[in-house]
């Protein structure tokens, strides 16, 4: 695979895209009247997110790879992608009938939890490159 060949397929957000989008998503979340004091997330992916929405809402408290979600917690990450992460995430919730999963991105063509909000749906099957995956992904690819 040559160097060209490896950024074909993706998609690179930058930050003036995450800021836009994360306004979308959080005008999103107050619309669903889903009330939290807290934000809950992953390490890597979910960390800078979490961050953004905590910022908007004024929460000051974000659990990181908790082993277990308490009621009234937000649950945020970067995208929806195979559903992965909902699946680990959602068995650890206190109370699944009142809970709210939030991504800036979520993958077109697979099948969304209604409890999933989301500021932005991919175009196809393109990898998407955060600002915050950027270093990364270009280490990652720099020999190809």
């Amino acid at each position: 695979m040559t160097a060209k060949n490896a950024w074909k397929g993706k998609s690179f957000l930058t930050w003036s895209d995450i800021d836009s989008q994360v306004r979308v998503l959080c005008t999103k979340i107050k619309k669903s009247g889903f009330e939290f004091d807290k934000i809950a997330t992953v390490s890597r992916g979910g960390l800078v997110p979490a961050r953004l929405v905590a910022d908007n809402f004024d929460i000051k408290k974000i659990l990181v790879d908790k082993k277990k979600i308490p009621e009234k917690t937000l649950f945020v990450d970067d995208i929806y992608d195979s559903g992965d992460t909902f699946k680990k995430i959602f068995p650890k919730v206190d109370k699944q009938a009142n809970f709210l999963y939030a991504t800036i991105i979520a993958r077109t063509g697979v099948r969304y939890p209604k409890q999933l909000v989301y500021a932005k749906k991919t175009r196809g099957s393109e990898y998407v490159v955060f600002p915050w995956d950027k270093l990364e992904f270009e280490r990652k690819h720099k020999s190809d």
